[in-house]
């Protein structure tokens, strides 16, 4: 854990890991249940003490490695032996044991000598987890760890087609998981797999409950966006002002302009709260390079 701050181990692109501190500053003191409609990595939830957990994420597979993760909270080393035992058998390099690839193969391919070595065993793994039906989630969680940008991407079939990135597992990777496993160990956790609106419809609303919501950004480029509109992020908004009007209190992560774009519904419907601007660390899946952008938190207490 460094300087405090824990990162979630499934390292989302643009999660909210190096602005936790910004953001959990205009956090109330006194949370009851902490409620995460677009839990993501968990980043967020990772970093806040309240007395219960309800984590939401609509990617079924998000989820699934969670609950994977935690079933092993007690039994970590059964995990590590499973995952290091796979990388064996499949041939990943797995530089926190050790086994990295050859010095030969680092001066001829100084930046992606990982993926050069890795690419043909991801690939042969990525074959096996999808032909046995996308159902053993440390397959998974394993293809995250090596892909490229460690995202989570699915083809129009369902089937896992990210390409091999220039990582492998490490210790960062490691301190990641450890500091997952004992912080969830004392957390009280339900997970759900709903649309944010369900999910939100469905909670029956408690004295010190807190909203965190970090949604989709309507008007930036990733994976992550690309089922999101205009319509959804209007949607989003009303039923924040229903929660406002049940008196539940919310803070909100968006982006307000990205590379001449504006959102313009959202900043119209933030001027009845309070905002706050955050230093962003956005990273685009596209390009993999910081942009120049205003991300805001907004919050209605």
């Amino acid at each position: 854990m460094k300087n405090g701050i824990a990162r979630s181990p499934l390292f989302y692109v643009g999660d909210k890991y190096k602005l936790i501190r910004d953001i959990k500053a205009h956090f109330p003191h006194n949370i009851d249940r902490f409620i995460e409609p677009f839990v993501g990595g968990g980043s967020v939830m990772m970093n806040v003490d309240a007395n219960s957990f309800m984590l939401n994420d609509i990617n079924s597979y998000v989820i699934a490695i969670h609950r994977m993760l935690c079933s092993y909270i007690n039994n970590k080393n059964d995990f590590y032996d499973r995952f290091f035992n796979l990388a064996k058998e499949y041939g990943l390099s797995l530089s926190f044991c050790g086994h990295t690839v050859p010095d030969e193969l680092k001066k001829t391919f100084p930046k992606t000598y990982y993926a050069k070595y890795n690419k043909s065993s991801y690939n042969l793994l990525k074959e096996k987890f999808n032909k046995e039906g996308k159902k053993d989630i440390v397959k998974l969680y394993m293809l995250l760890i090596y892909g490229f940008n460690r995202m989570l991407r699915f083809n129009k079939k369902g089937d896992f087609n990210l390409p091999v990135g220039d990582v492998d597992f490490n210790k960062n990777t490691y301190d990641a998981l450890e500091d997952y496993f004992t912080i969830l160990q004392h957390k009280q956790i339900e997970w759900y797999n709903e649309d944010f609106r369900v999910f939100l419809r469905n909670i029956q609303f408690q004295e010190n409950d807190f909203v965190y919501l970090d949604p989709p950004y309507l008007i930036t480029f990733s994976e992550y966006n690309k089922l999101w509109n205009e319509q959804i992020e209007r949607e989003l908004l009303t039923e924040l002002d229903r929660l406002s009007e049940l008196g539940v209190h919310f803070a909100i992560s968006n982006v307000t302009h990205y590379k001449g774009r504006i959102n313009e519904a959202f900043i119209d419907w933030s001027a009845h709260y309070t905002t706050y601007p955050i230093k962003s660390n956005y990273i685009s899946f596209n390009d993999n390079t910081i942009k120049e952008f205003n991300e805001v938190l907004v919050i209605n207490y």
